[in-house]
């Protein structure tokens, strides 16, 4: 088109969804691929929802999930459930029970170049697909299951380009954590982060999600990776009306593309890290700590940040040397979906869990939130994959919570105290 102007990804996607080219800072209302929330959120736009219509757009792209609080671990929660359920039945949209949403999203739903909206504040999880997945509120949710719309002020990006090879024992959790020491907890307010860089290309999809779902903790609005031929063959695999066109082209960023701004990390002397309590932006390398020798209580391998099949297998690579668990530490694994868990099971790691002495729950946030499954209390240490250390985040706000990679968790667990996990890889 003759004077346009070089875009972002995002600002592509949001042309796509909108009709005409537009740019950082433009207030559009864009047609929208999927709207979702969950078994929180839902249950806070029913009443707006019905102030607007009594049926969705489009009973083919809305989806809810069961998966904060499931099963129903109190009274108050199989209320909303109930009330939820009726809401499903009455408009024919499936309630999706298989693990966290953001995860089962990456696995059946999402592709490349759809703008999302999805009631939970980790919805930018979805972008590692090549996709503007933007999380909101529960209101404008319903607008958008109502309308199949949404406003949105277009937003500026952060470009993070990743460089470097990750030495042995050093995941992308650590990278992600490393960024969120960067930029802090605001830093990224109502942008898109724009992760590449030669290392994100070797970066499989689920490793990617783990950098797009912790810019969330950064503020960000969403985060994505462009459309290349890692995600080209997974969705080959995965999804029947996948058809291979001129993705790589169409949905990536132009040369001359206006950034709000471009971060460099090279990761090559990248060392474990961990996030300390009370904020992301708290991060240490974990040898720093080895000395202080902080007993750990419980240990927390799961969540749409870090509970994938790859992360269990890191896991699974420390357990396996030593064979046993501290028997003062608690670990819970919850795989982040069936998938995750069918496949755990079939590689023999959930049986190996078990022998061991973990709790291995049911697919789903579970200890995440602080809502079942391993409530922390007061004092008590946990180190968590999961990407939020904030007060009062698993339990009590008197404990205490250290995010880590899952290879770090697992050797945490080994020993009983933070640990570097490079002794056990």
């Amino acid at each position: 088109m003759e004077g346009r102007k070089d875009q972002t990804l995002a600002e592509k996607i949001f042309s796509m969804h909108c009709g005409r080219d537009v740019y950082a800072g433009d207030v559009v209302l864009a047609d929208l691929d999927l709207v979702f929330a969950h078994d929180t959120t839902c249950a806070w736009l029913l009443e707006p929802f019905y102030q607007l219509t009594d049926r969705v757009w489009n009973k083919h792209k809305v989806f809810i999930f069961f998966d904060h609080a499931f099963p129903a671990p109190n009274l108050q929660i199989a209320q909303f459930h109930a009330r939820i359920r009726r809401f499903a039945n009455e408009q024919d949209i499936p309630i999706i029970c298989e693990g966290v949403c953001h995860q089962v999203l990456i696995e059946k739903l999402i592709m490349p170049g759809q703008l999302i909206l999805g009631a939970d504040s980790h919805t930018p999880t979805g972008g590692a697909l090549g996709a503007l997945t933007i999380g909101a509120g529960s209101t404008d949710v319903a607008i958008g299951m109502a309308t199949g719309k949404c406003w949105f002020i277009v937003p500026e990006t952060i470009r993070i380009e990743i460089t470097g090879k990750l030495k042995p024992g050093v995941f992308v959790k650590d990278i992600g954590l490393l960024i969120a020491k960067t930029i802090g907890p605001e830093g990224a307010d109502y942008k898109v982060v724009e992760f590449t860089g030669d290392a994100v290309k070797n970066f499989s999809v689920f490793e990617r999600a783990t950098l797009t779902n912790m810019s969330s903790e950064m503020g960000a609005k969403a985060a994505i990776v462009e459309f290349d031929q890692q995600v080209c063959e997974y969705l080959k695999a995965r999804r029947d009306n996948f058809v291979e066109t001129d993705l790589t082209e169409q949905l990536k960023s132009d040369l001359n593309a206006r950034y709000h701004k471009i971060l460099s990390f090279d990761i090559s002397t990248l060392e474990p890290l961990v996030a300390q309590p009370h904020e992301i932006d708290n991060v240490i390398e974990v040898k720093k700590l080895e000395p202080e020798k902080i007993k750990v209580d419980q240990v927390f391998l799961g969540s749409c940040t870090n509970a994938r099949i790859d992360d269990l297998e890191v896991a699974f690579n420390v357990f396996k040397k030593v064979k046993r668990i501290n028997k003062s530490t608690r670990l819970i694994i919850t795989p982040a979906s069936r998938e995750v868990y069918l496949e755990a099971e079939r590689r023999g790691y959930l049986k190996f869990f078990t022998e061991l002495g973990a709790t291995v729950t049911n697919p789903g946030c579970g200890a995440c939130l602080g809502r079942h499954l391993g409530i922390l209390y007061d004092e008590e240490v946990c180190v968590s994959t999961s990407n939020r250390n904030f007060m009062g985040r698993m339990g009590s706000p008197r404990a205490r919570i250290y995010l880590a990679s899952p290879a770090t968790a697992a050797a945490s667990a080994v020993t009983g105290f933070l640990t570097d996990p490079r002794e056990f890889l």
